[in-house]
């Protein structure tokens, strides 16, 4: 039985990892600070039916303690860590800016000293579309360059992946950065757009619509997403031998086993229609509160996966009809509404 360790396992991408590791037959060490940015009982709701397997561990720690991670990975170990601990959210970035740097930048710099010390076999840290910044050009692609980022959460997952690709250079760590776009679905933070507008429509409200509705999103569906982190598990780096050509279209680093890898629905979804999508889901049509776009935010998202398909075979494929009906539906039964 292969060890993963999961950093932000009560998160919301962390519940649905943790999951489906234990359901590949892996054993799980989850590791989450069950910190306030948002209800907690939700976090521990998660970490509930995760511990109702004999092979999930909770540990309660932030990342950022100095060696609790090194020492972790020294006591289990690990063979997988998928990193998706961190301060997530945009516009929060905004308010609280430091909270990123202990969360995202220090907590990565622990994971990294945890990994060079005691090596797991692949490592796979969560990165964002968010990186891709004002690029213009889409779909994006893994080799675009990427130095415009639109935020300072962004900022720091593009500061993450420089780190990892550092510490993947001189250490020989097995790394890939995984970039996600949009996720959606069953179990999602509050302050995601999905449950904002469920609970505004159900209490007769006008849900907020930034930039007029013209926003286009690659909305993923949280299981899709998660087969992809898994299927990459797998999918290990190796450094290339000097002289080497790497294919077109790959992400591998010429001087390190390093590569970023999109993860996306591949398709950059109206704003508008996502929104029909949940009052056909709810069976009510939304009030609408039209508004500028917000600060950090971009227009548009659309995620090239060839590399994900190239690698693992895989592709993303919940439409969001699909991926709304089923929100709903827990939305409904966890918040006791009708």
């Amino acid at each position: 039985m292969r060890t993963a360790l999961v950093t932000g396992s009560a998160g919301f991408i962390g519940y649905f990892t943790s999951k489906r590791l234990l359901e590949a037959g892996f054993r799980v060490i989850g590791v989450d600070a069950m910190t306030d940015y948002y209800d907690v009982s939700l976090k521990e709701r998660r970490h509930e039916m995760l511990l109702e397997s004999p092979h999930f561990t909770a540990i309660n720690a932030r990342i950022e303690t100095p060696d609790m991670l090194k020492n972790l990975m020294r006591d289990e170990g690990v063979d997988v860590v998928v990193h998706l601990a961190a301060q997530a959210g945009v516009r929060y970035s905004i308010e609280d800016p430091k909270s990123y740097v202990q969360a995202n930048l220090l907590g990565a710099y622990e994971l990294l000293e945890a990994a060079r010390a005691y090596p797991p076999k692949h490592l796979l840290m969560a990165s964002t579309s968010s990186v891709y910044g004002a690029n213009t050009q889409m779909p994006y692609k893994e080799t675009d360059k990427v130095d415009t980022q639109m935020s300072f959460y962004a900022a720091t997952k593009k500061a993450n992946e420089a780190m990892a690709h550092s510490y993947a250079h001189l250490y020989g760590i097995p790394t890939t950065m995984f970039r996600f776009f949009t996720v959606y679905g069953p179990w999602g933070r509050p302050d995601m757009a999905p449950i904002r507008f469920a609970k505004a429509i159900y209490a007769n409200e006008a849900i907020d619509v930034y930039n007029h509705g013209k926003m286009k999103r690659d909305f993923t569906y949280v299981e899709d997403l998660v087969e992809g982190i898994l299927r990459l598990i797998d999918a290990v780096p190796v450094r290339p031998v000097s002289g080497d050509a790497i294919e077109d279209g790959d992400s591998l680093s010429p001087v390190a086993p390093f590569r970023q890898v999109n993860i996306g629905n591949a398709e950059p979804v109206p704003l508008m229609d996502f929104i029909s999508a949940m009052e056909a889901a709810i069976g009510v049509e939304a009030k609408k509160n039209f508004m500028d776009i917000q600060p950090g935010d971009v227009p548009a998202t659309w995620a090239d996966i060839s590399l994900l398909k190239r690698l693992t075979g895989y592709a993303p494929k919940t439409d969001v009809r699909t991926g709304a009906k089923k929100f709903v539906a827990w939305y409904r039964e966890y918040y006791n509404v009708s």
